[in-house]
Order: C-alpha cells, then structure tokens, then sequence
C-alpha cells in the first residue's frame, strides 16, 4: 500500500512570479510563446522553451521554476526538485517557489525534507488561513508516510476539524492513532465516520483492531462481523476475522473466513498460510501441505511458513524433510518457541535425546521471557468498558 492515499495527493500550485524585467522585446517573446505552450499542457515543447531562455539569462529564477513545474506536471518529481533548487539559490523569496518544491519532495516521497519546508511555513501563517490547513495536512501526511504515527496524529486531527466530511481523512487519522496506541483516538475517529457512513466497513474493522489491542476480543469479533456486513469484500475484512478466531483456537470458523478471503484475493498469502495452519490444527494435514508447498514456490521467507511445512512432514514420517523446514523457521525467527518445542519433539522421535533436551530448555526459557513480555504489556493496557458498544454510536 502507499502510504500516502491518492485522495490526498495535493495538486502542484501555479507559481506565481514576480516580473522580470527582460532586455529585449525578442525574449519577451520568448517567454510569451513559453508562457502559451505551458498554459496549453504542451509540458515538452514549453520546457524546452524555457531552457532556451535560462540559457540565454543564467541569472533569471523564473524559467528554471517553470521547468519545475512542468517537470512536476509529469510526475518527474525528483527532476523538479533540481530545478526549484536552482531557482531558489537564484531568488529565495520567490512567491510560491519554496511551496512547490515541498509538494514536489512529497509526492517524490522524501517526506523528512518536505516537513522541513512545510514547518517554518506554518508557523508563518494565520491558523484560520487556507494555506495553514493546507499545510497542516501536508505535514501530517509527511509523518504518516515516515510512519512516524504519533506525531502525525495531532496534524490529522486539526485537517479532519477543517474537512470534518473527509472519510479518507479520518481513516487516515484512526489508523495512525490505532499504531499510535491512541485507542480512544481511534473510538473517537470511528464514531465520526459511522455518523458520515453507517455501513463504513473500514471504520468497523479499524476499531475491530483497536479493541483486539485492548483486549476486547468479544468486542473486536463483533466490529469484524459488522465489517463483513458491511463490505464482504472489502480487502482484508475476512482475514481480520479469521486472525481474531485463529488467536482463539476457534480453527473450523477461522478456516472458513481464511478462505472467503482467498475467494476474495486469490494472491493474498496470509490468508493461504494461516488457512494452512488452521488445517493442521483440524487434522487436515494433506490440505495442509498443499497449500505449504505452492507457498514455498514463491516465497521462502516465513518462518510460519517452514515452522507448519516441518510439522506436515513430521507427521507423515519425513523426518529429514522436517528437520530441515523447522532449522529453517528457526534461522528466521530464533525467538519462536513453538517451533523449538516441535524440533525438541522431532529430534525426541528420531532417537535424538541430548538435542531433544537442549531444545525442550531453549523451548522453556522462552515461553517464560513471553510470559514477562505479556505481563508487562497487559499491565499497561487501558481496560476496555464491558458496556461500551462502539458499534452502535450515540
């Protein structure tokens, strides 16, 4: 996914240049014809006229800021940064210049230099103003791009105030305070999009998350079946559902919204891997290497992946095979103590007692470092309202 949504791509602002003053009545001319083939969207032609003019007037901004401009119109951003650097070493002040080359660094992705343009500008502008709002988002589409979320938050929150009917807006705002940790953030962003769109499947599935982080798994299943509801197919919204079911070993239900997904998105490789998963935890083993190994054709670097192939193989008496796929999960993922616990079993199987016993410790040792981890986690958690139900605003 881009980071930035295309609903917020903001258009390249015309320039507005300060008059020139030229010496002669034929490159005033020059810059007429210029002029015309830009304002006609003939981008080549009026580059290559303006490049006869800074040619011919080395210390004129103004053809070197055109080119930007038309650069940028062909969304060759980085080419248009180049040329608004030079025109602005030429005149700093330029009306509009230092603007568009930040719009030009953010559509080009380079959004830590952007924020360092659009900062000083707002903070030169009236709060109220058009320009300031417009800066404002910017900015907080900058952090949000960096996935830097928590500073983009209180940006996104004052462009929503400003265009309060933006749905991608808010979206855009309730995932950055859900990977934030701003859950009432989120609560609160979700209430104001059901209140736009009652059957917003993503406002459903972002507090679905939200309350899957607190804890409120009952609650989170509830957001996701409103999701479904809402937007069978929406990307993803079966895949949420059937990740909450599969963290609460409810795999017959999880396997059938894994697959709903993959009716949806047949490419989606989650939704093929934990289905796979789900199907060895029914007994389900040859579907379940089926899938394993068509996931392995195109893509070997999950150790989920390995880690399910080596019990598939493991069950049906491929201990090599098996050997290799769980040395392969653990070279992926060294901390996994469900795949120490299932080679501990297989070296156990295969006569194997002194490597059994060091991976039935390592196995320990880690489920008690988890243990810690969880503890301190659930500690700091906010505790979710038994009577709260998001999914019905008042």
């Amino acid at each position: 996914m881009t980071l930035c949504p295309a609903q917020f791509r903001p258009f390249l602002l015309a320039i507005a240049f300060s008059a020139w003053a030229f010496p002669a009545s034929g490159q005033s001319d020059a810059r007429a014809t210029a002029f015309t083939l830009e304002q006609e969207g003939k981008n080549v032609e009026a580059e290559a006229a303006w490049q006869k003019i800074a040619a011919e007037s080395p210390g004129n901004p103004e053809p070197l800021a055109h080119m930007g401009l038309l650069e940028a119109r062909q969304e060759h951003y980085a080419n248009a940064v180049a040329f608004y650097r030079k025109a602005l070493a030429l005149d700093p002040a330029m009306p509009g210049l230092q603007l568009n080359m930040g719009l030009a660094l953010f559509k080009n992705g380079e959004y830590r230099e952007a924020i360092r343009i659009f900062e000083p500008m707002l903070k030169a502008r009236s709060a109220s103003s058009f320009e300031a709002q417009r800066l404002t988002l910017l900015l907080g589409m900058s952090h949000y791009g960096l996935g830097e979320f928590e500073a983009a938050v209180p940006y996104l929150k004052q462009a929503s105030e400003s265009d309060p009917k933006n749905l991608t807006l808010l979206l855009t705002l309730a995932h950055s305070c859900l990977q934030a940790r701003q859950f009432p953030c989120v609560l609160d962003t979700y209430h104001r999009m059901v209140a736009l769109n009652a059957d917003s499947a993503e406002a459903h599935m972002l507090v679905g998350e939200a309350l899957d982080e607190m804890k409120d798994s009952a609650g989170a299943q509830q957001e996701f079946r409103a999701a479904i509801a809402a937007g069978p197919r929406e990307p993803n919204v079966h895949f949420g559902l059937g990740y909450l079911l599969w963290t609460k070993a409810q795999y017959a239900e999880a396997a059938q919204q894994f697959q709903a997904e993959l009716d949806n998105n047949p490419r989606h490789a989650q939704a093929r891997l934990y289905l796979a998963d789900s199907y060895i935890q029914l007994s389900r083993i040859d579907d379940a290497r089926s899938l394993l190994e068509n996931l392995a054709k195109t893509d070997a670097s999950n150790a989920m992946e390995h880690r399910d192939l080596g019990i598939v193989y493991a069950e049906s008496g491929r201990n090599d095979d098996a050997l290799r796929e769980f040395k392969a999960a653990i070279a992926l993922k060294p901390a996994d103590p469900n795949t120490h616990y299932r080679l501990a079993r297989l070296y156990r199987a295969m006569g194997r007692t002194a490597e059994a016993k060091a991976e039935f410790e390592k196995t320990k040792s880690l489920n008690q470092a988890e243990d810690e981890r969880l503890l301190k986690i659930m500690s700091a958690l906010p505790h979710p309202e038994k009577s709260s139900q998001p999914s019905d605003p008042k």
